[in-house]
Formats: C-alpha cells, structure tokens, sequence
C-alpha cells in the first residue's frame, strides 16, 4: 500500500503529540519498528523521513531516532501574522495583557528607526501575550500617529492589525525584519515568566504600508524555549 509508511507517519505523530512518546526518548530500531507494524523496512524508512523532514525527531548515527520536543510554537520569520491570527493557528486561547498605551513624542531611537521629526507623535504599547496561563511574548509596538489617529485598550487587547486593516482600511504589505539574541532586561523579568532564562529571543520588525509607508517598529521579544522560527528557503541555481 503506498500510503501505509503516511499512516505509520501520523500514528507515531499522534503519540509524540499526545505525550505517550516523550520528548529525548528513542524510538524502538528500523527493525522492531518493522515488526510492530507488520510492514517493510523501505516503509519504516519513508514514515522516519517524513518524521525528520517535519521535525518531530532527530537521527543520531549510531544511536538510532530521538524525539525532539514539539511543545514549541511555529512562529513564521518570513510571514507577517498578528499574534490574535497566530493563536487561531495554534487552536489554543491565547490571553493578551495591555500593560502600557500612550501617546508620546519618541526618544531619539525610535525617531531614528521610523524616520521621524520630533514634532511627530507615536502610540506606544506595551503587550504581554500568555499562552496556556504563561506568559512567553512581550510585544512593544511603536505607530506613527499620522497614520493611527486613535487607538484604545480595547483594541490592543484583541488585534491591532484588526483594526488597522478593517476599521482605517490601512494595506499592511511588508516589513523587515532582525533577530537577535539578548540578555533580558528587567522590563523582561517583570512581565514575562522567564525564571531560569538567562536570553530572550528579539525580533525587530519595521513595518510598511502597501504605498511604502513606514508606519510601525515593533520589538517582539520571546522566551526562547517555546518557539521555533520557521521560514521556507530554496536555494536558486
């Protein structure tokens, strides 16, 4: 049967998922997994495959497969989702807190960044996202006013991009983007759940309108176990 190894695949998937296989332990060898599933070896091989290529384990030469740890959340690097799209994604309820809006001139970095003059006015919020009662995002979004005249606590506490895009009928089209690595800062340690975390995972993001309007630098700042960044990259001959 040609669809036996993608039935072998979503079994083995199921039990990863559902915490009968947990996450650093081995798998049985090619040839009980064979056994078990009354089945060819070249099967066995193609379900293992599909398992690597779709990160669920990891082939060790000589030890045989490991099961990484899946409780991580996809987070596209390439893509831009708002975090309210991100949890519909996830099937889980994700919470979001407001800890900070206000209408404020910007320090000299964030001018910097959204090529302002210092008679130009931004909305700053500051956003902790909890996702199963932890909370793993600090979002701190800078937005040009001229382009966001208004803005409320309720609206940050559902979806900014919501709003923007069918209440302004603003076309978010593109951002650019940086990742890096950092220290956490007390802001960090205050709103986030970072005990035993020494790094956090910041993504930089300047994001532009589909008239190439620079309207928004935001800063999503991560626990770095509950993520994995994902992107799609084909190399070009």
């Amino acid at each position: 049967m040609t669809n036996k190894y993608l039935s072998i695949y979503n079994t083995i998937v199921d039990q990863i998922k559902s915490g009968q296989i947990l996450p650093q332990t081995l798998l049985p060898s090619e040839n009980e997994l064979t056994e078990h599933f009354q089945t060819s070896r070249e099967t066995i091989r193609k379900a293992l495959n599909l398992l690597s290529q779709n990160g669920y384990i990891q082939k060790v030469r000589g030890k045989g497969s490991i099961v990484i740890d899946v409780s991580k959340f996809d987070f596209p690097v390439s893509g831009l989702v708002s975090f309210k799209e991100l949890g519909q994604k996830m099937g889980r309820k994700p919470r979001t807190i407001v800890n900070e809006l206000e209408l404020m001139k910007p320090d000299g970095y964030i001018r910097q960044q959204l090529q302002l003059t210092g008679k130009d006015q931004v909305w700053k919020v500051v956003r902790t996202r909890e996702i199963g009662s932890e909370k793993i995002i600090l979002d701190k979004d800078f937005l040009n006013k001229k382009f966001v005249p208004e803005l409320t606590e309720e609206i940050c506490a559902d979806s900014i991009y919501e709003y923007l895009e069918k209440d302004l009928n603003l076309t978010i089209s593109f951002a650019k983007k940086e990742i890096v690595v950092e220290e956490p800062t007390d802001e960090d340690r205050a709103l986030l759940d970072l005990d035993g975390f020494h790094n956090i995972v910041v993504i930089k993001n300047l994001v532009y309108l589909d008239d190439a309007s620079l309207f928004q630098y935001t800063e999503s700042r991560h626990r770095p176990d509950k993520f994995r960044f994902v992107d799609f990259a084909r190399r070009t001959h």
